[in-house]
This record gives structure tokens, sequence and C-alpha cells, in this order.
């Protein structure tokens, strides 16, 4: 039962309630894509994985870290204090804080504009503080306006070197090699160890109820990390190695993430698989389009259109194949299978909720039940990686194409990453940490 003090304001709970509706869809259709765009344009996960993997990552970086976050909104921005003794002020001052905020998130969203949660909910609060006249907190300590907008330019600065610097031995070390799939076998242990080791350092430093680096101790940090990065190694050799092994040195098509756990077992001649896989296909071609084309980019920059699967013996050479064309022209990729392929995979939202049900009555149940399919599932349904796409085709076709064997030894840091930042940063997006 809410307190008297607070009862008769039950009105701005409500709109209240259905305003933070609206910004936790801003926010997924927004901050999910920071953190799973990339694993769903690489093919590494499909959109009904990623959005069961976003809920659920959700909601444990809210339990989980969401009380800096909730400080930060109490004090950080302006002092409350302000209100004391009125809590109807206050909670009307929250209320308009939430409404701006998720309308124009929407809005931005609805026209495509490049729009980031925290700085939308940051932003709203400080008119909050202005109209109310609340002593907003300029000065460079914990939890100011000056430190988070800090971090807007610090943190995307420090991101993009270290991704640099990753990428940057990733390329020239494997991808680039004569052999890339051996340098690739050779340096996924430690690839998966020192992502591993990231994460461990990062819920070191972000478990709410962690003490500072200073408090804790550089030397426990330097361990747990350490300890980490050599246990997932050790895990790395027994059980990944033999699973890649088997998968793609072997060309195993049964062979399925799930079959992890039989480690060393996979070496064996006949493996005690268990629920095996089906099919011939043992590695994905994360180059093709809706039609199964994948147009590359070779040594020279100029175009060239593959369109061997990977489900049979492939080409070591595959990656650096090269032949004179001219570069890739956007205009001469159109919407439509103009090769004379069939497009492949699923159907879209259209054609596979509404199409059945066109001729049918508005009376019919079954009108009504695909028409909320297609709403519902629009975001888990819809084709946002090989579908028509002139522009789509015409990017692809100048980048290069590597082996999607080394490509694919990849998606298993990728996932384990993007998972853990998906919690971390889907709750403390609304407002970032103080320096």
């Amino acid at each position: 039962m809410a307190p008297a003090a607070t009862a008769k304001y039950d009105w701005i709970l409500a709109i209240t309630t259905i305003a933070f509706c609206f910004s936790a869809f801003g926010n997924g259709a927004n901050d999910v894509a920071n953190s799973y765009a990339t694993s769903v344009a690489a093919r590494t996960l499909t959109m009904p994985q990623v959005g069961f993997l976003a809920a659920i990552t959700e909601f444990i970086g809210a339990v989980a870290l969401g009380s800096r976050v909730t400080s930060t909104i109490k004090n950080g921005i302006f002092k409350i204090s302000r209100f004391d003794g009125r809590p109807g002020a206050l909670m009307l001052a929250m209320s308009c804080a939430e409404v701006g905020s998720a309308s124009w998130l929407m809005l931005a969203t609805r026209l495509g504009f490049p729009v980031s949660t925290t700085q939308t909910v940051v932003g709203a609060l400080i008119g909050v503080g202005f109209a109310s006249q609340a002593g907003l907190k300029w000065a460079w300590q914990s939890g100011s306006i000056s430190q988070i907008a800090a971090s807007w330019a610090i943190a995307p600065l420090l991101a993009g070197a270290f991704s640099a610097i990753i990428f940057g031995t990733l390329k020239y070390g494997v991808l680039e090699r004569q052999d890339s799939l051996k340098a690739a076998m050779q340096l996924i242990p430690f690839y998966l160890a020192f992502t591993a080791a990231i994460l461990a350092l990062f819920i070191v430093v972000e478990a709410p109820t962690a003490p500072s680096l200073e408090e804790f101790g550089t030397g426990k940090v330097v361990g747990i990390v350490l300890g980490v990065f050599f246990g997932v190694l050790l895990i790395a050799y027994i059980f990944f190695m033999p699973y890649f092994k088997r998968r793609i040195i072997r060309e195993d098509s049964r062979i399925r993430f799930y079959h992890i756990p039989l480690g060393p077992l996979l070496l064996r001649e006949n493996p005690p698989l268990y629920f095996p896989g089906k099919g011939t296909e043992y590695v994905k071609d994360y180059y093709e389009d809706s039609y199964g084309e994948a147009h590359d980019a070779g040594k020279n920059g100029h175009s060239v259109q593959n369109t061997s699967q990977y489900s049979g013996s492939p080409t070591p050479d595959d990656a650096h194949k090269t032949v004179d064309m001219p570069p890739a022209d956007p205009e001469k990729f159109s919407a439509g299978p103009t090769t004379g392929l069939r497009r492949r995979g699923k159907p879209g939202p259209h054609e596979r909720f509404l199409a059945p049900v066109k001729n049918l009555s508005w009376a019919s149940p079954a009108k009504w039940w695909g028409y909320f399919k297609f709403v519902v599932l629009q975001g888990v349904t819809r084709d946002c990686v090989s579908h028509d796409s002139a522009l789509l085709q015409a990017v692809h076709s100048k980048a290069r194409k590597y082996d999607v064997r080394v490509e694919h030894l990849w998606t298993y840091c990728q996932v384990r990453i993007l998972s853990h930042l998906s919690s971390l940063d889907l709750t403390r997006s609304r407002l970032p940490p103080p320096l």
C-alpha cells in the first residue's frame, strides 16, 4: 500500500511507468545493437538468440549492476535536497525527466537519428535541474555532470584504441598470413583466455559491492586476472582445441557447440557424439548474401564474385583470390535476383505472417492472430543481414574476404564478450559511472 504522503500522486507514478516502458523499448532498439549488432551481422548469433540473450542479460545487469546507476540518478546530477519535504514535487520532476527522455528517444529512433540513451537521460535530468532551480553538480567530483560528460569522450577513445590494437594483431598476425588457418589455431586459445581475463577485470571493477581498486589492492586484481587467464587457457587446450580440430580440420559436419564438453574424446576416430548435427555444412559462409553469393574485394581492391560454399573441402587460396575487374558499382547491384539465383533464407514477416491471411475476413481469428504475430515478432523474424539491398551488396563487394574457417574460430570469443557487455552496458548506459 502506498504511503499516505504519496498516495494522491499515483497518477504521476502511472504516467512515469508508461514512459518507462517506452524508454525500455528505445533502450533496446539502440543500446542492444551496441552489444549485439556485430554478432548478428557476422552470423554468429541469430535474431531469436539475441532476443533471448538480451532479455536475460538486461535483467541480470539491472539487478546486479543497477545500484550505481540508481545512486547516480538520485544524487549525481543535482541535489535532491531541493525537494526535501515535497515528495510530490520530486515525483513530478523525475516523471518529467522520464517522459521527456522517452519522447525524444522514440522520436529519434523512428527518424533514424544516432541517439544515445545515456545522453538523453542525462540531458533530461539537467533540464529538470534548470527548471526546478536545483543545484546542478558541475564541479569535478564523483557522479558530477563534468565527469559523466568526460566519460562520453574518454571511454570511446580508450575503447577505440584497444580495439585497434587487438584487431591489428589479429589482422596481420592471422588473417593476412599465408597459412591463416594454422596461425589461427595456434593463437585462438590465447585469445579465448585473454577475452576471459578482460571479462574478469570488468566484473571485479563493476561489481556493485566491490571496493575501489585502491581499496581492493592491485595485487589481488592482478592475481584474479592472471588466474582466470591461465585457467581458461588450460580449458581451451583441453576442450576447445579438440572441438576445433574435429569440426574445422577434420570437417566433421556432425559436430555442434554442445559437443565441446567431450574434449579429448573428439580426437578419436569415432567419438561418442550425442545428438549429432545433420547436413553437410561444417562451417558457415559468413560472407554470403541472400542469394548465396559472396562478393569479395581482392588484394587490389577489385570486386570478385564467389559462390562457393564451405560444405566440402575449402580451397586454401579462397581468401586471396583476385581478378582484374573494375571497382564495384552500386548501380550494378539490383534488389532482385538478376543473376537467376533463387533467394535463400527464411521469408520475412510480411511473407510469413500477413500473406497467408491476406484474403481472410477480419472476422476470422486466424487473421487477427497473423497480424498479432506480425507485430510481436518483427524483430526476430526480419532478415537484417542478407536482405535484398543494392547498397549492402555494393559495400560488401569492396571488403576483403578471408577464410571462413578462420572467421568461425573468433565467433566463440565474440559471443562470450558480447553477452557480458550487454549485461553491463544496458544498465550502466543509462548513466555512466564516474571516472
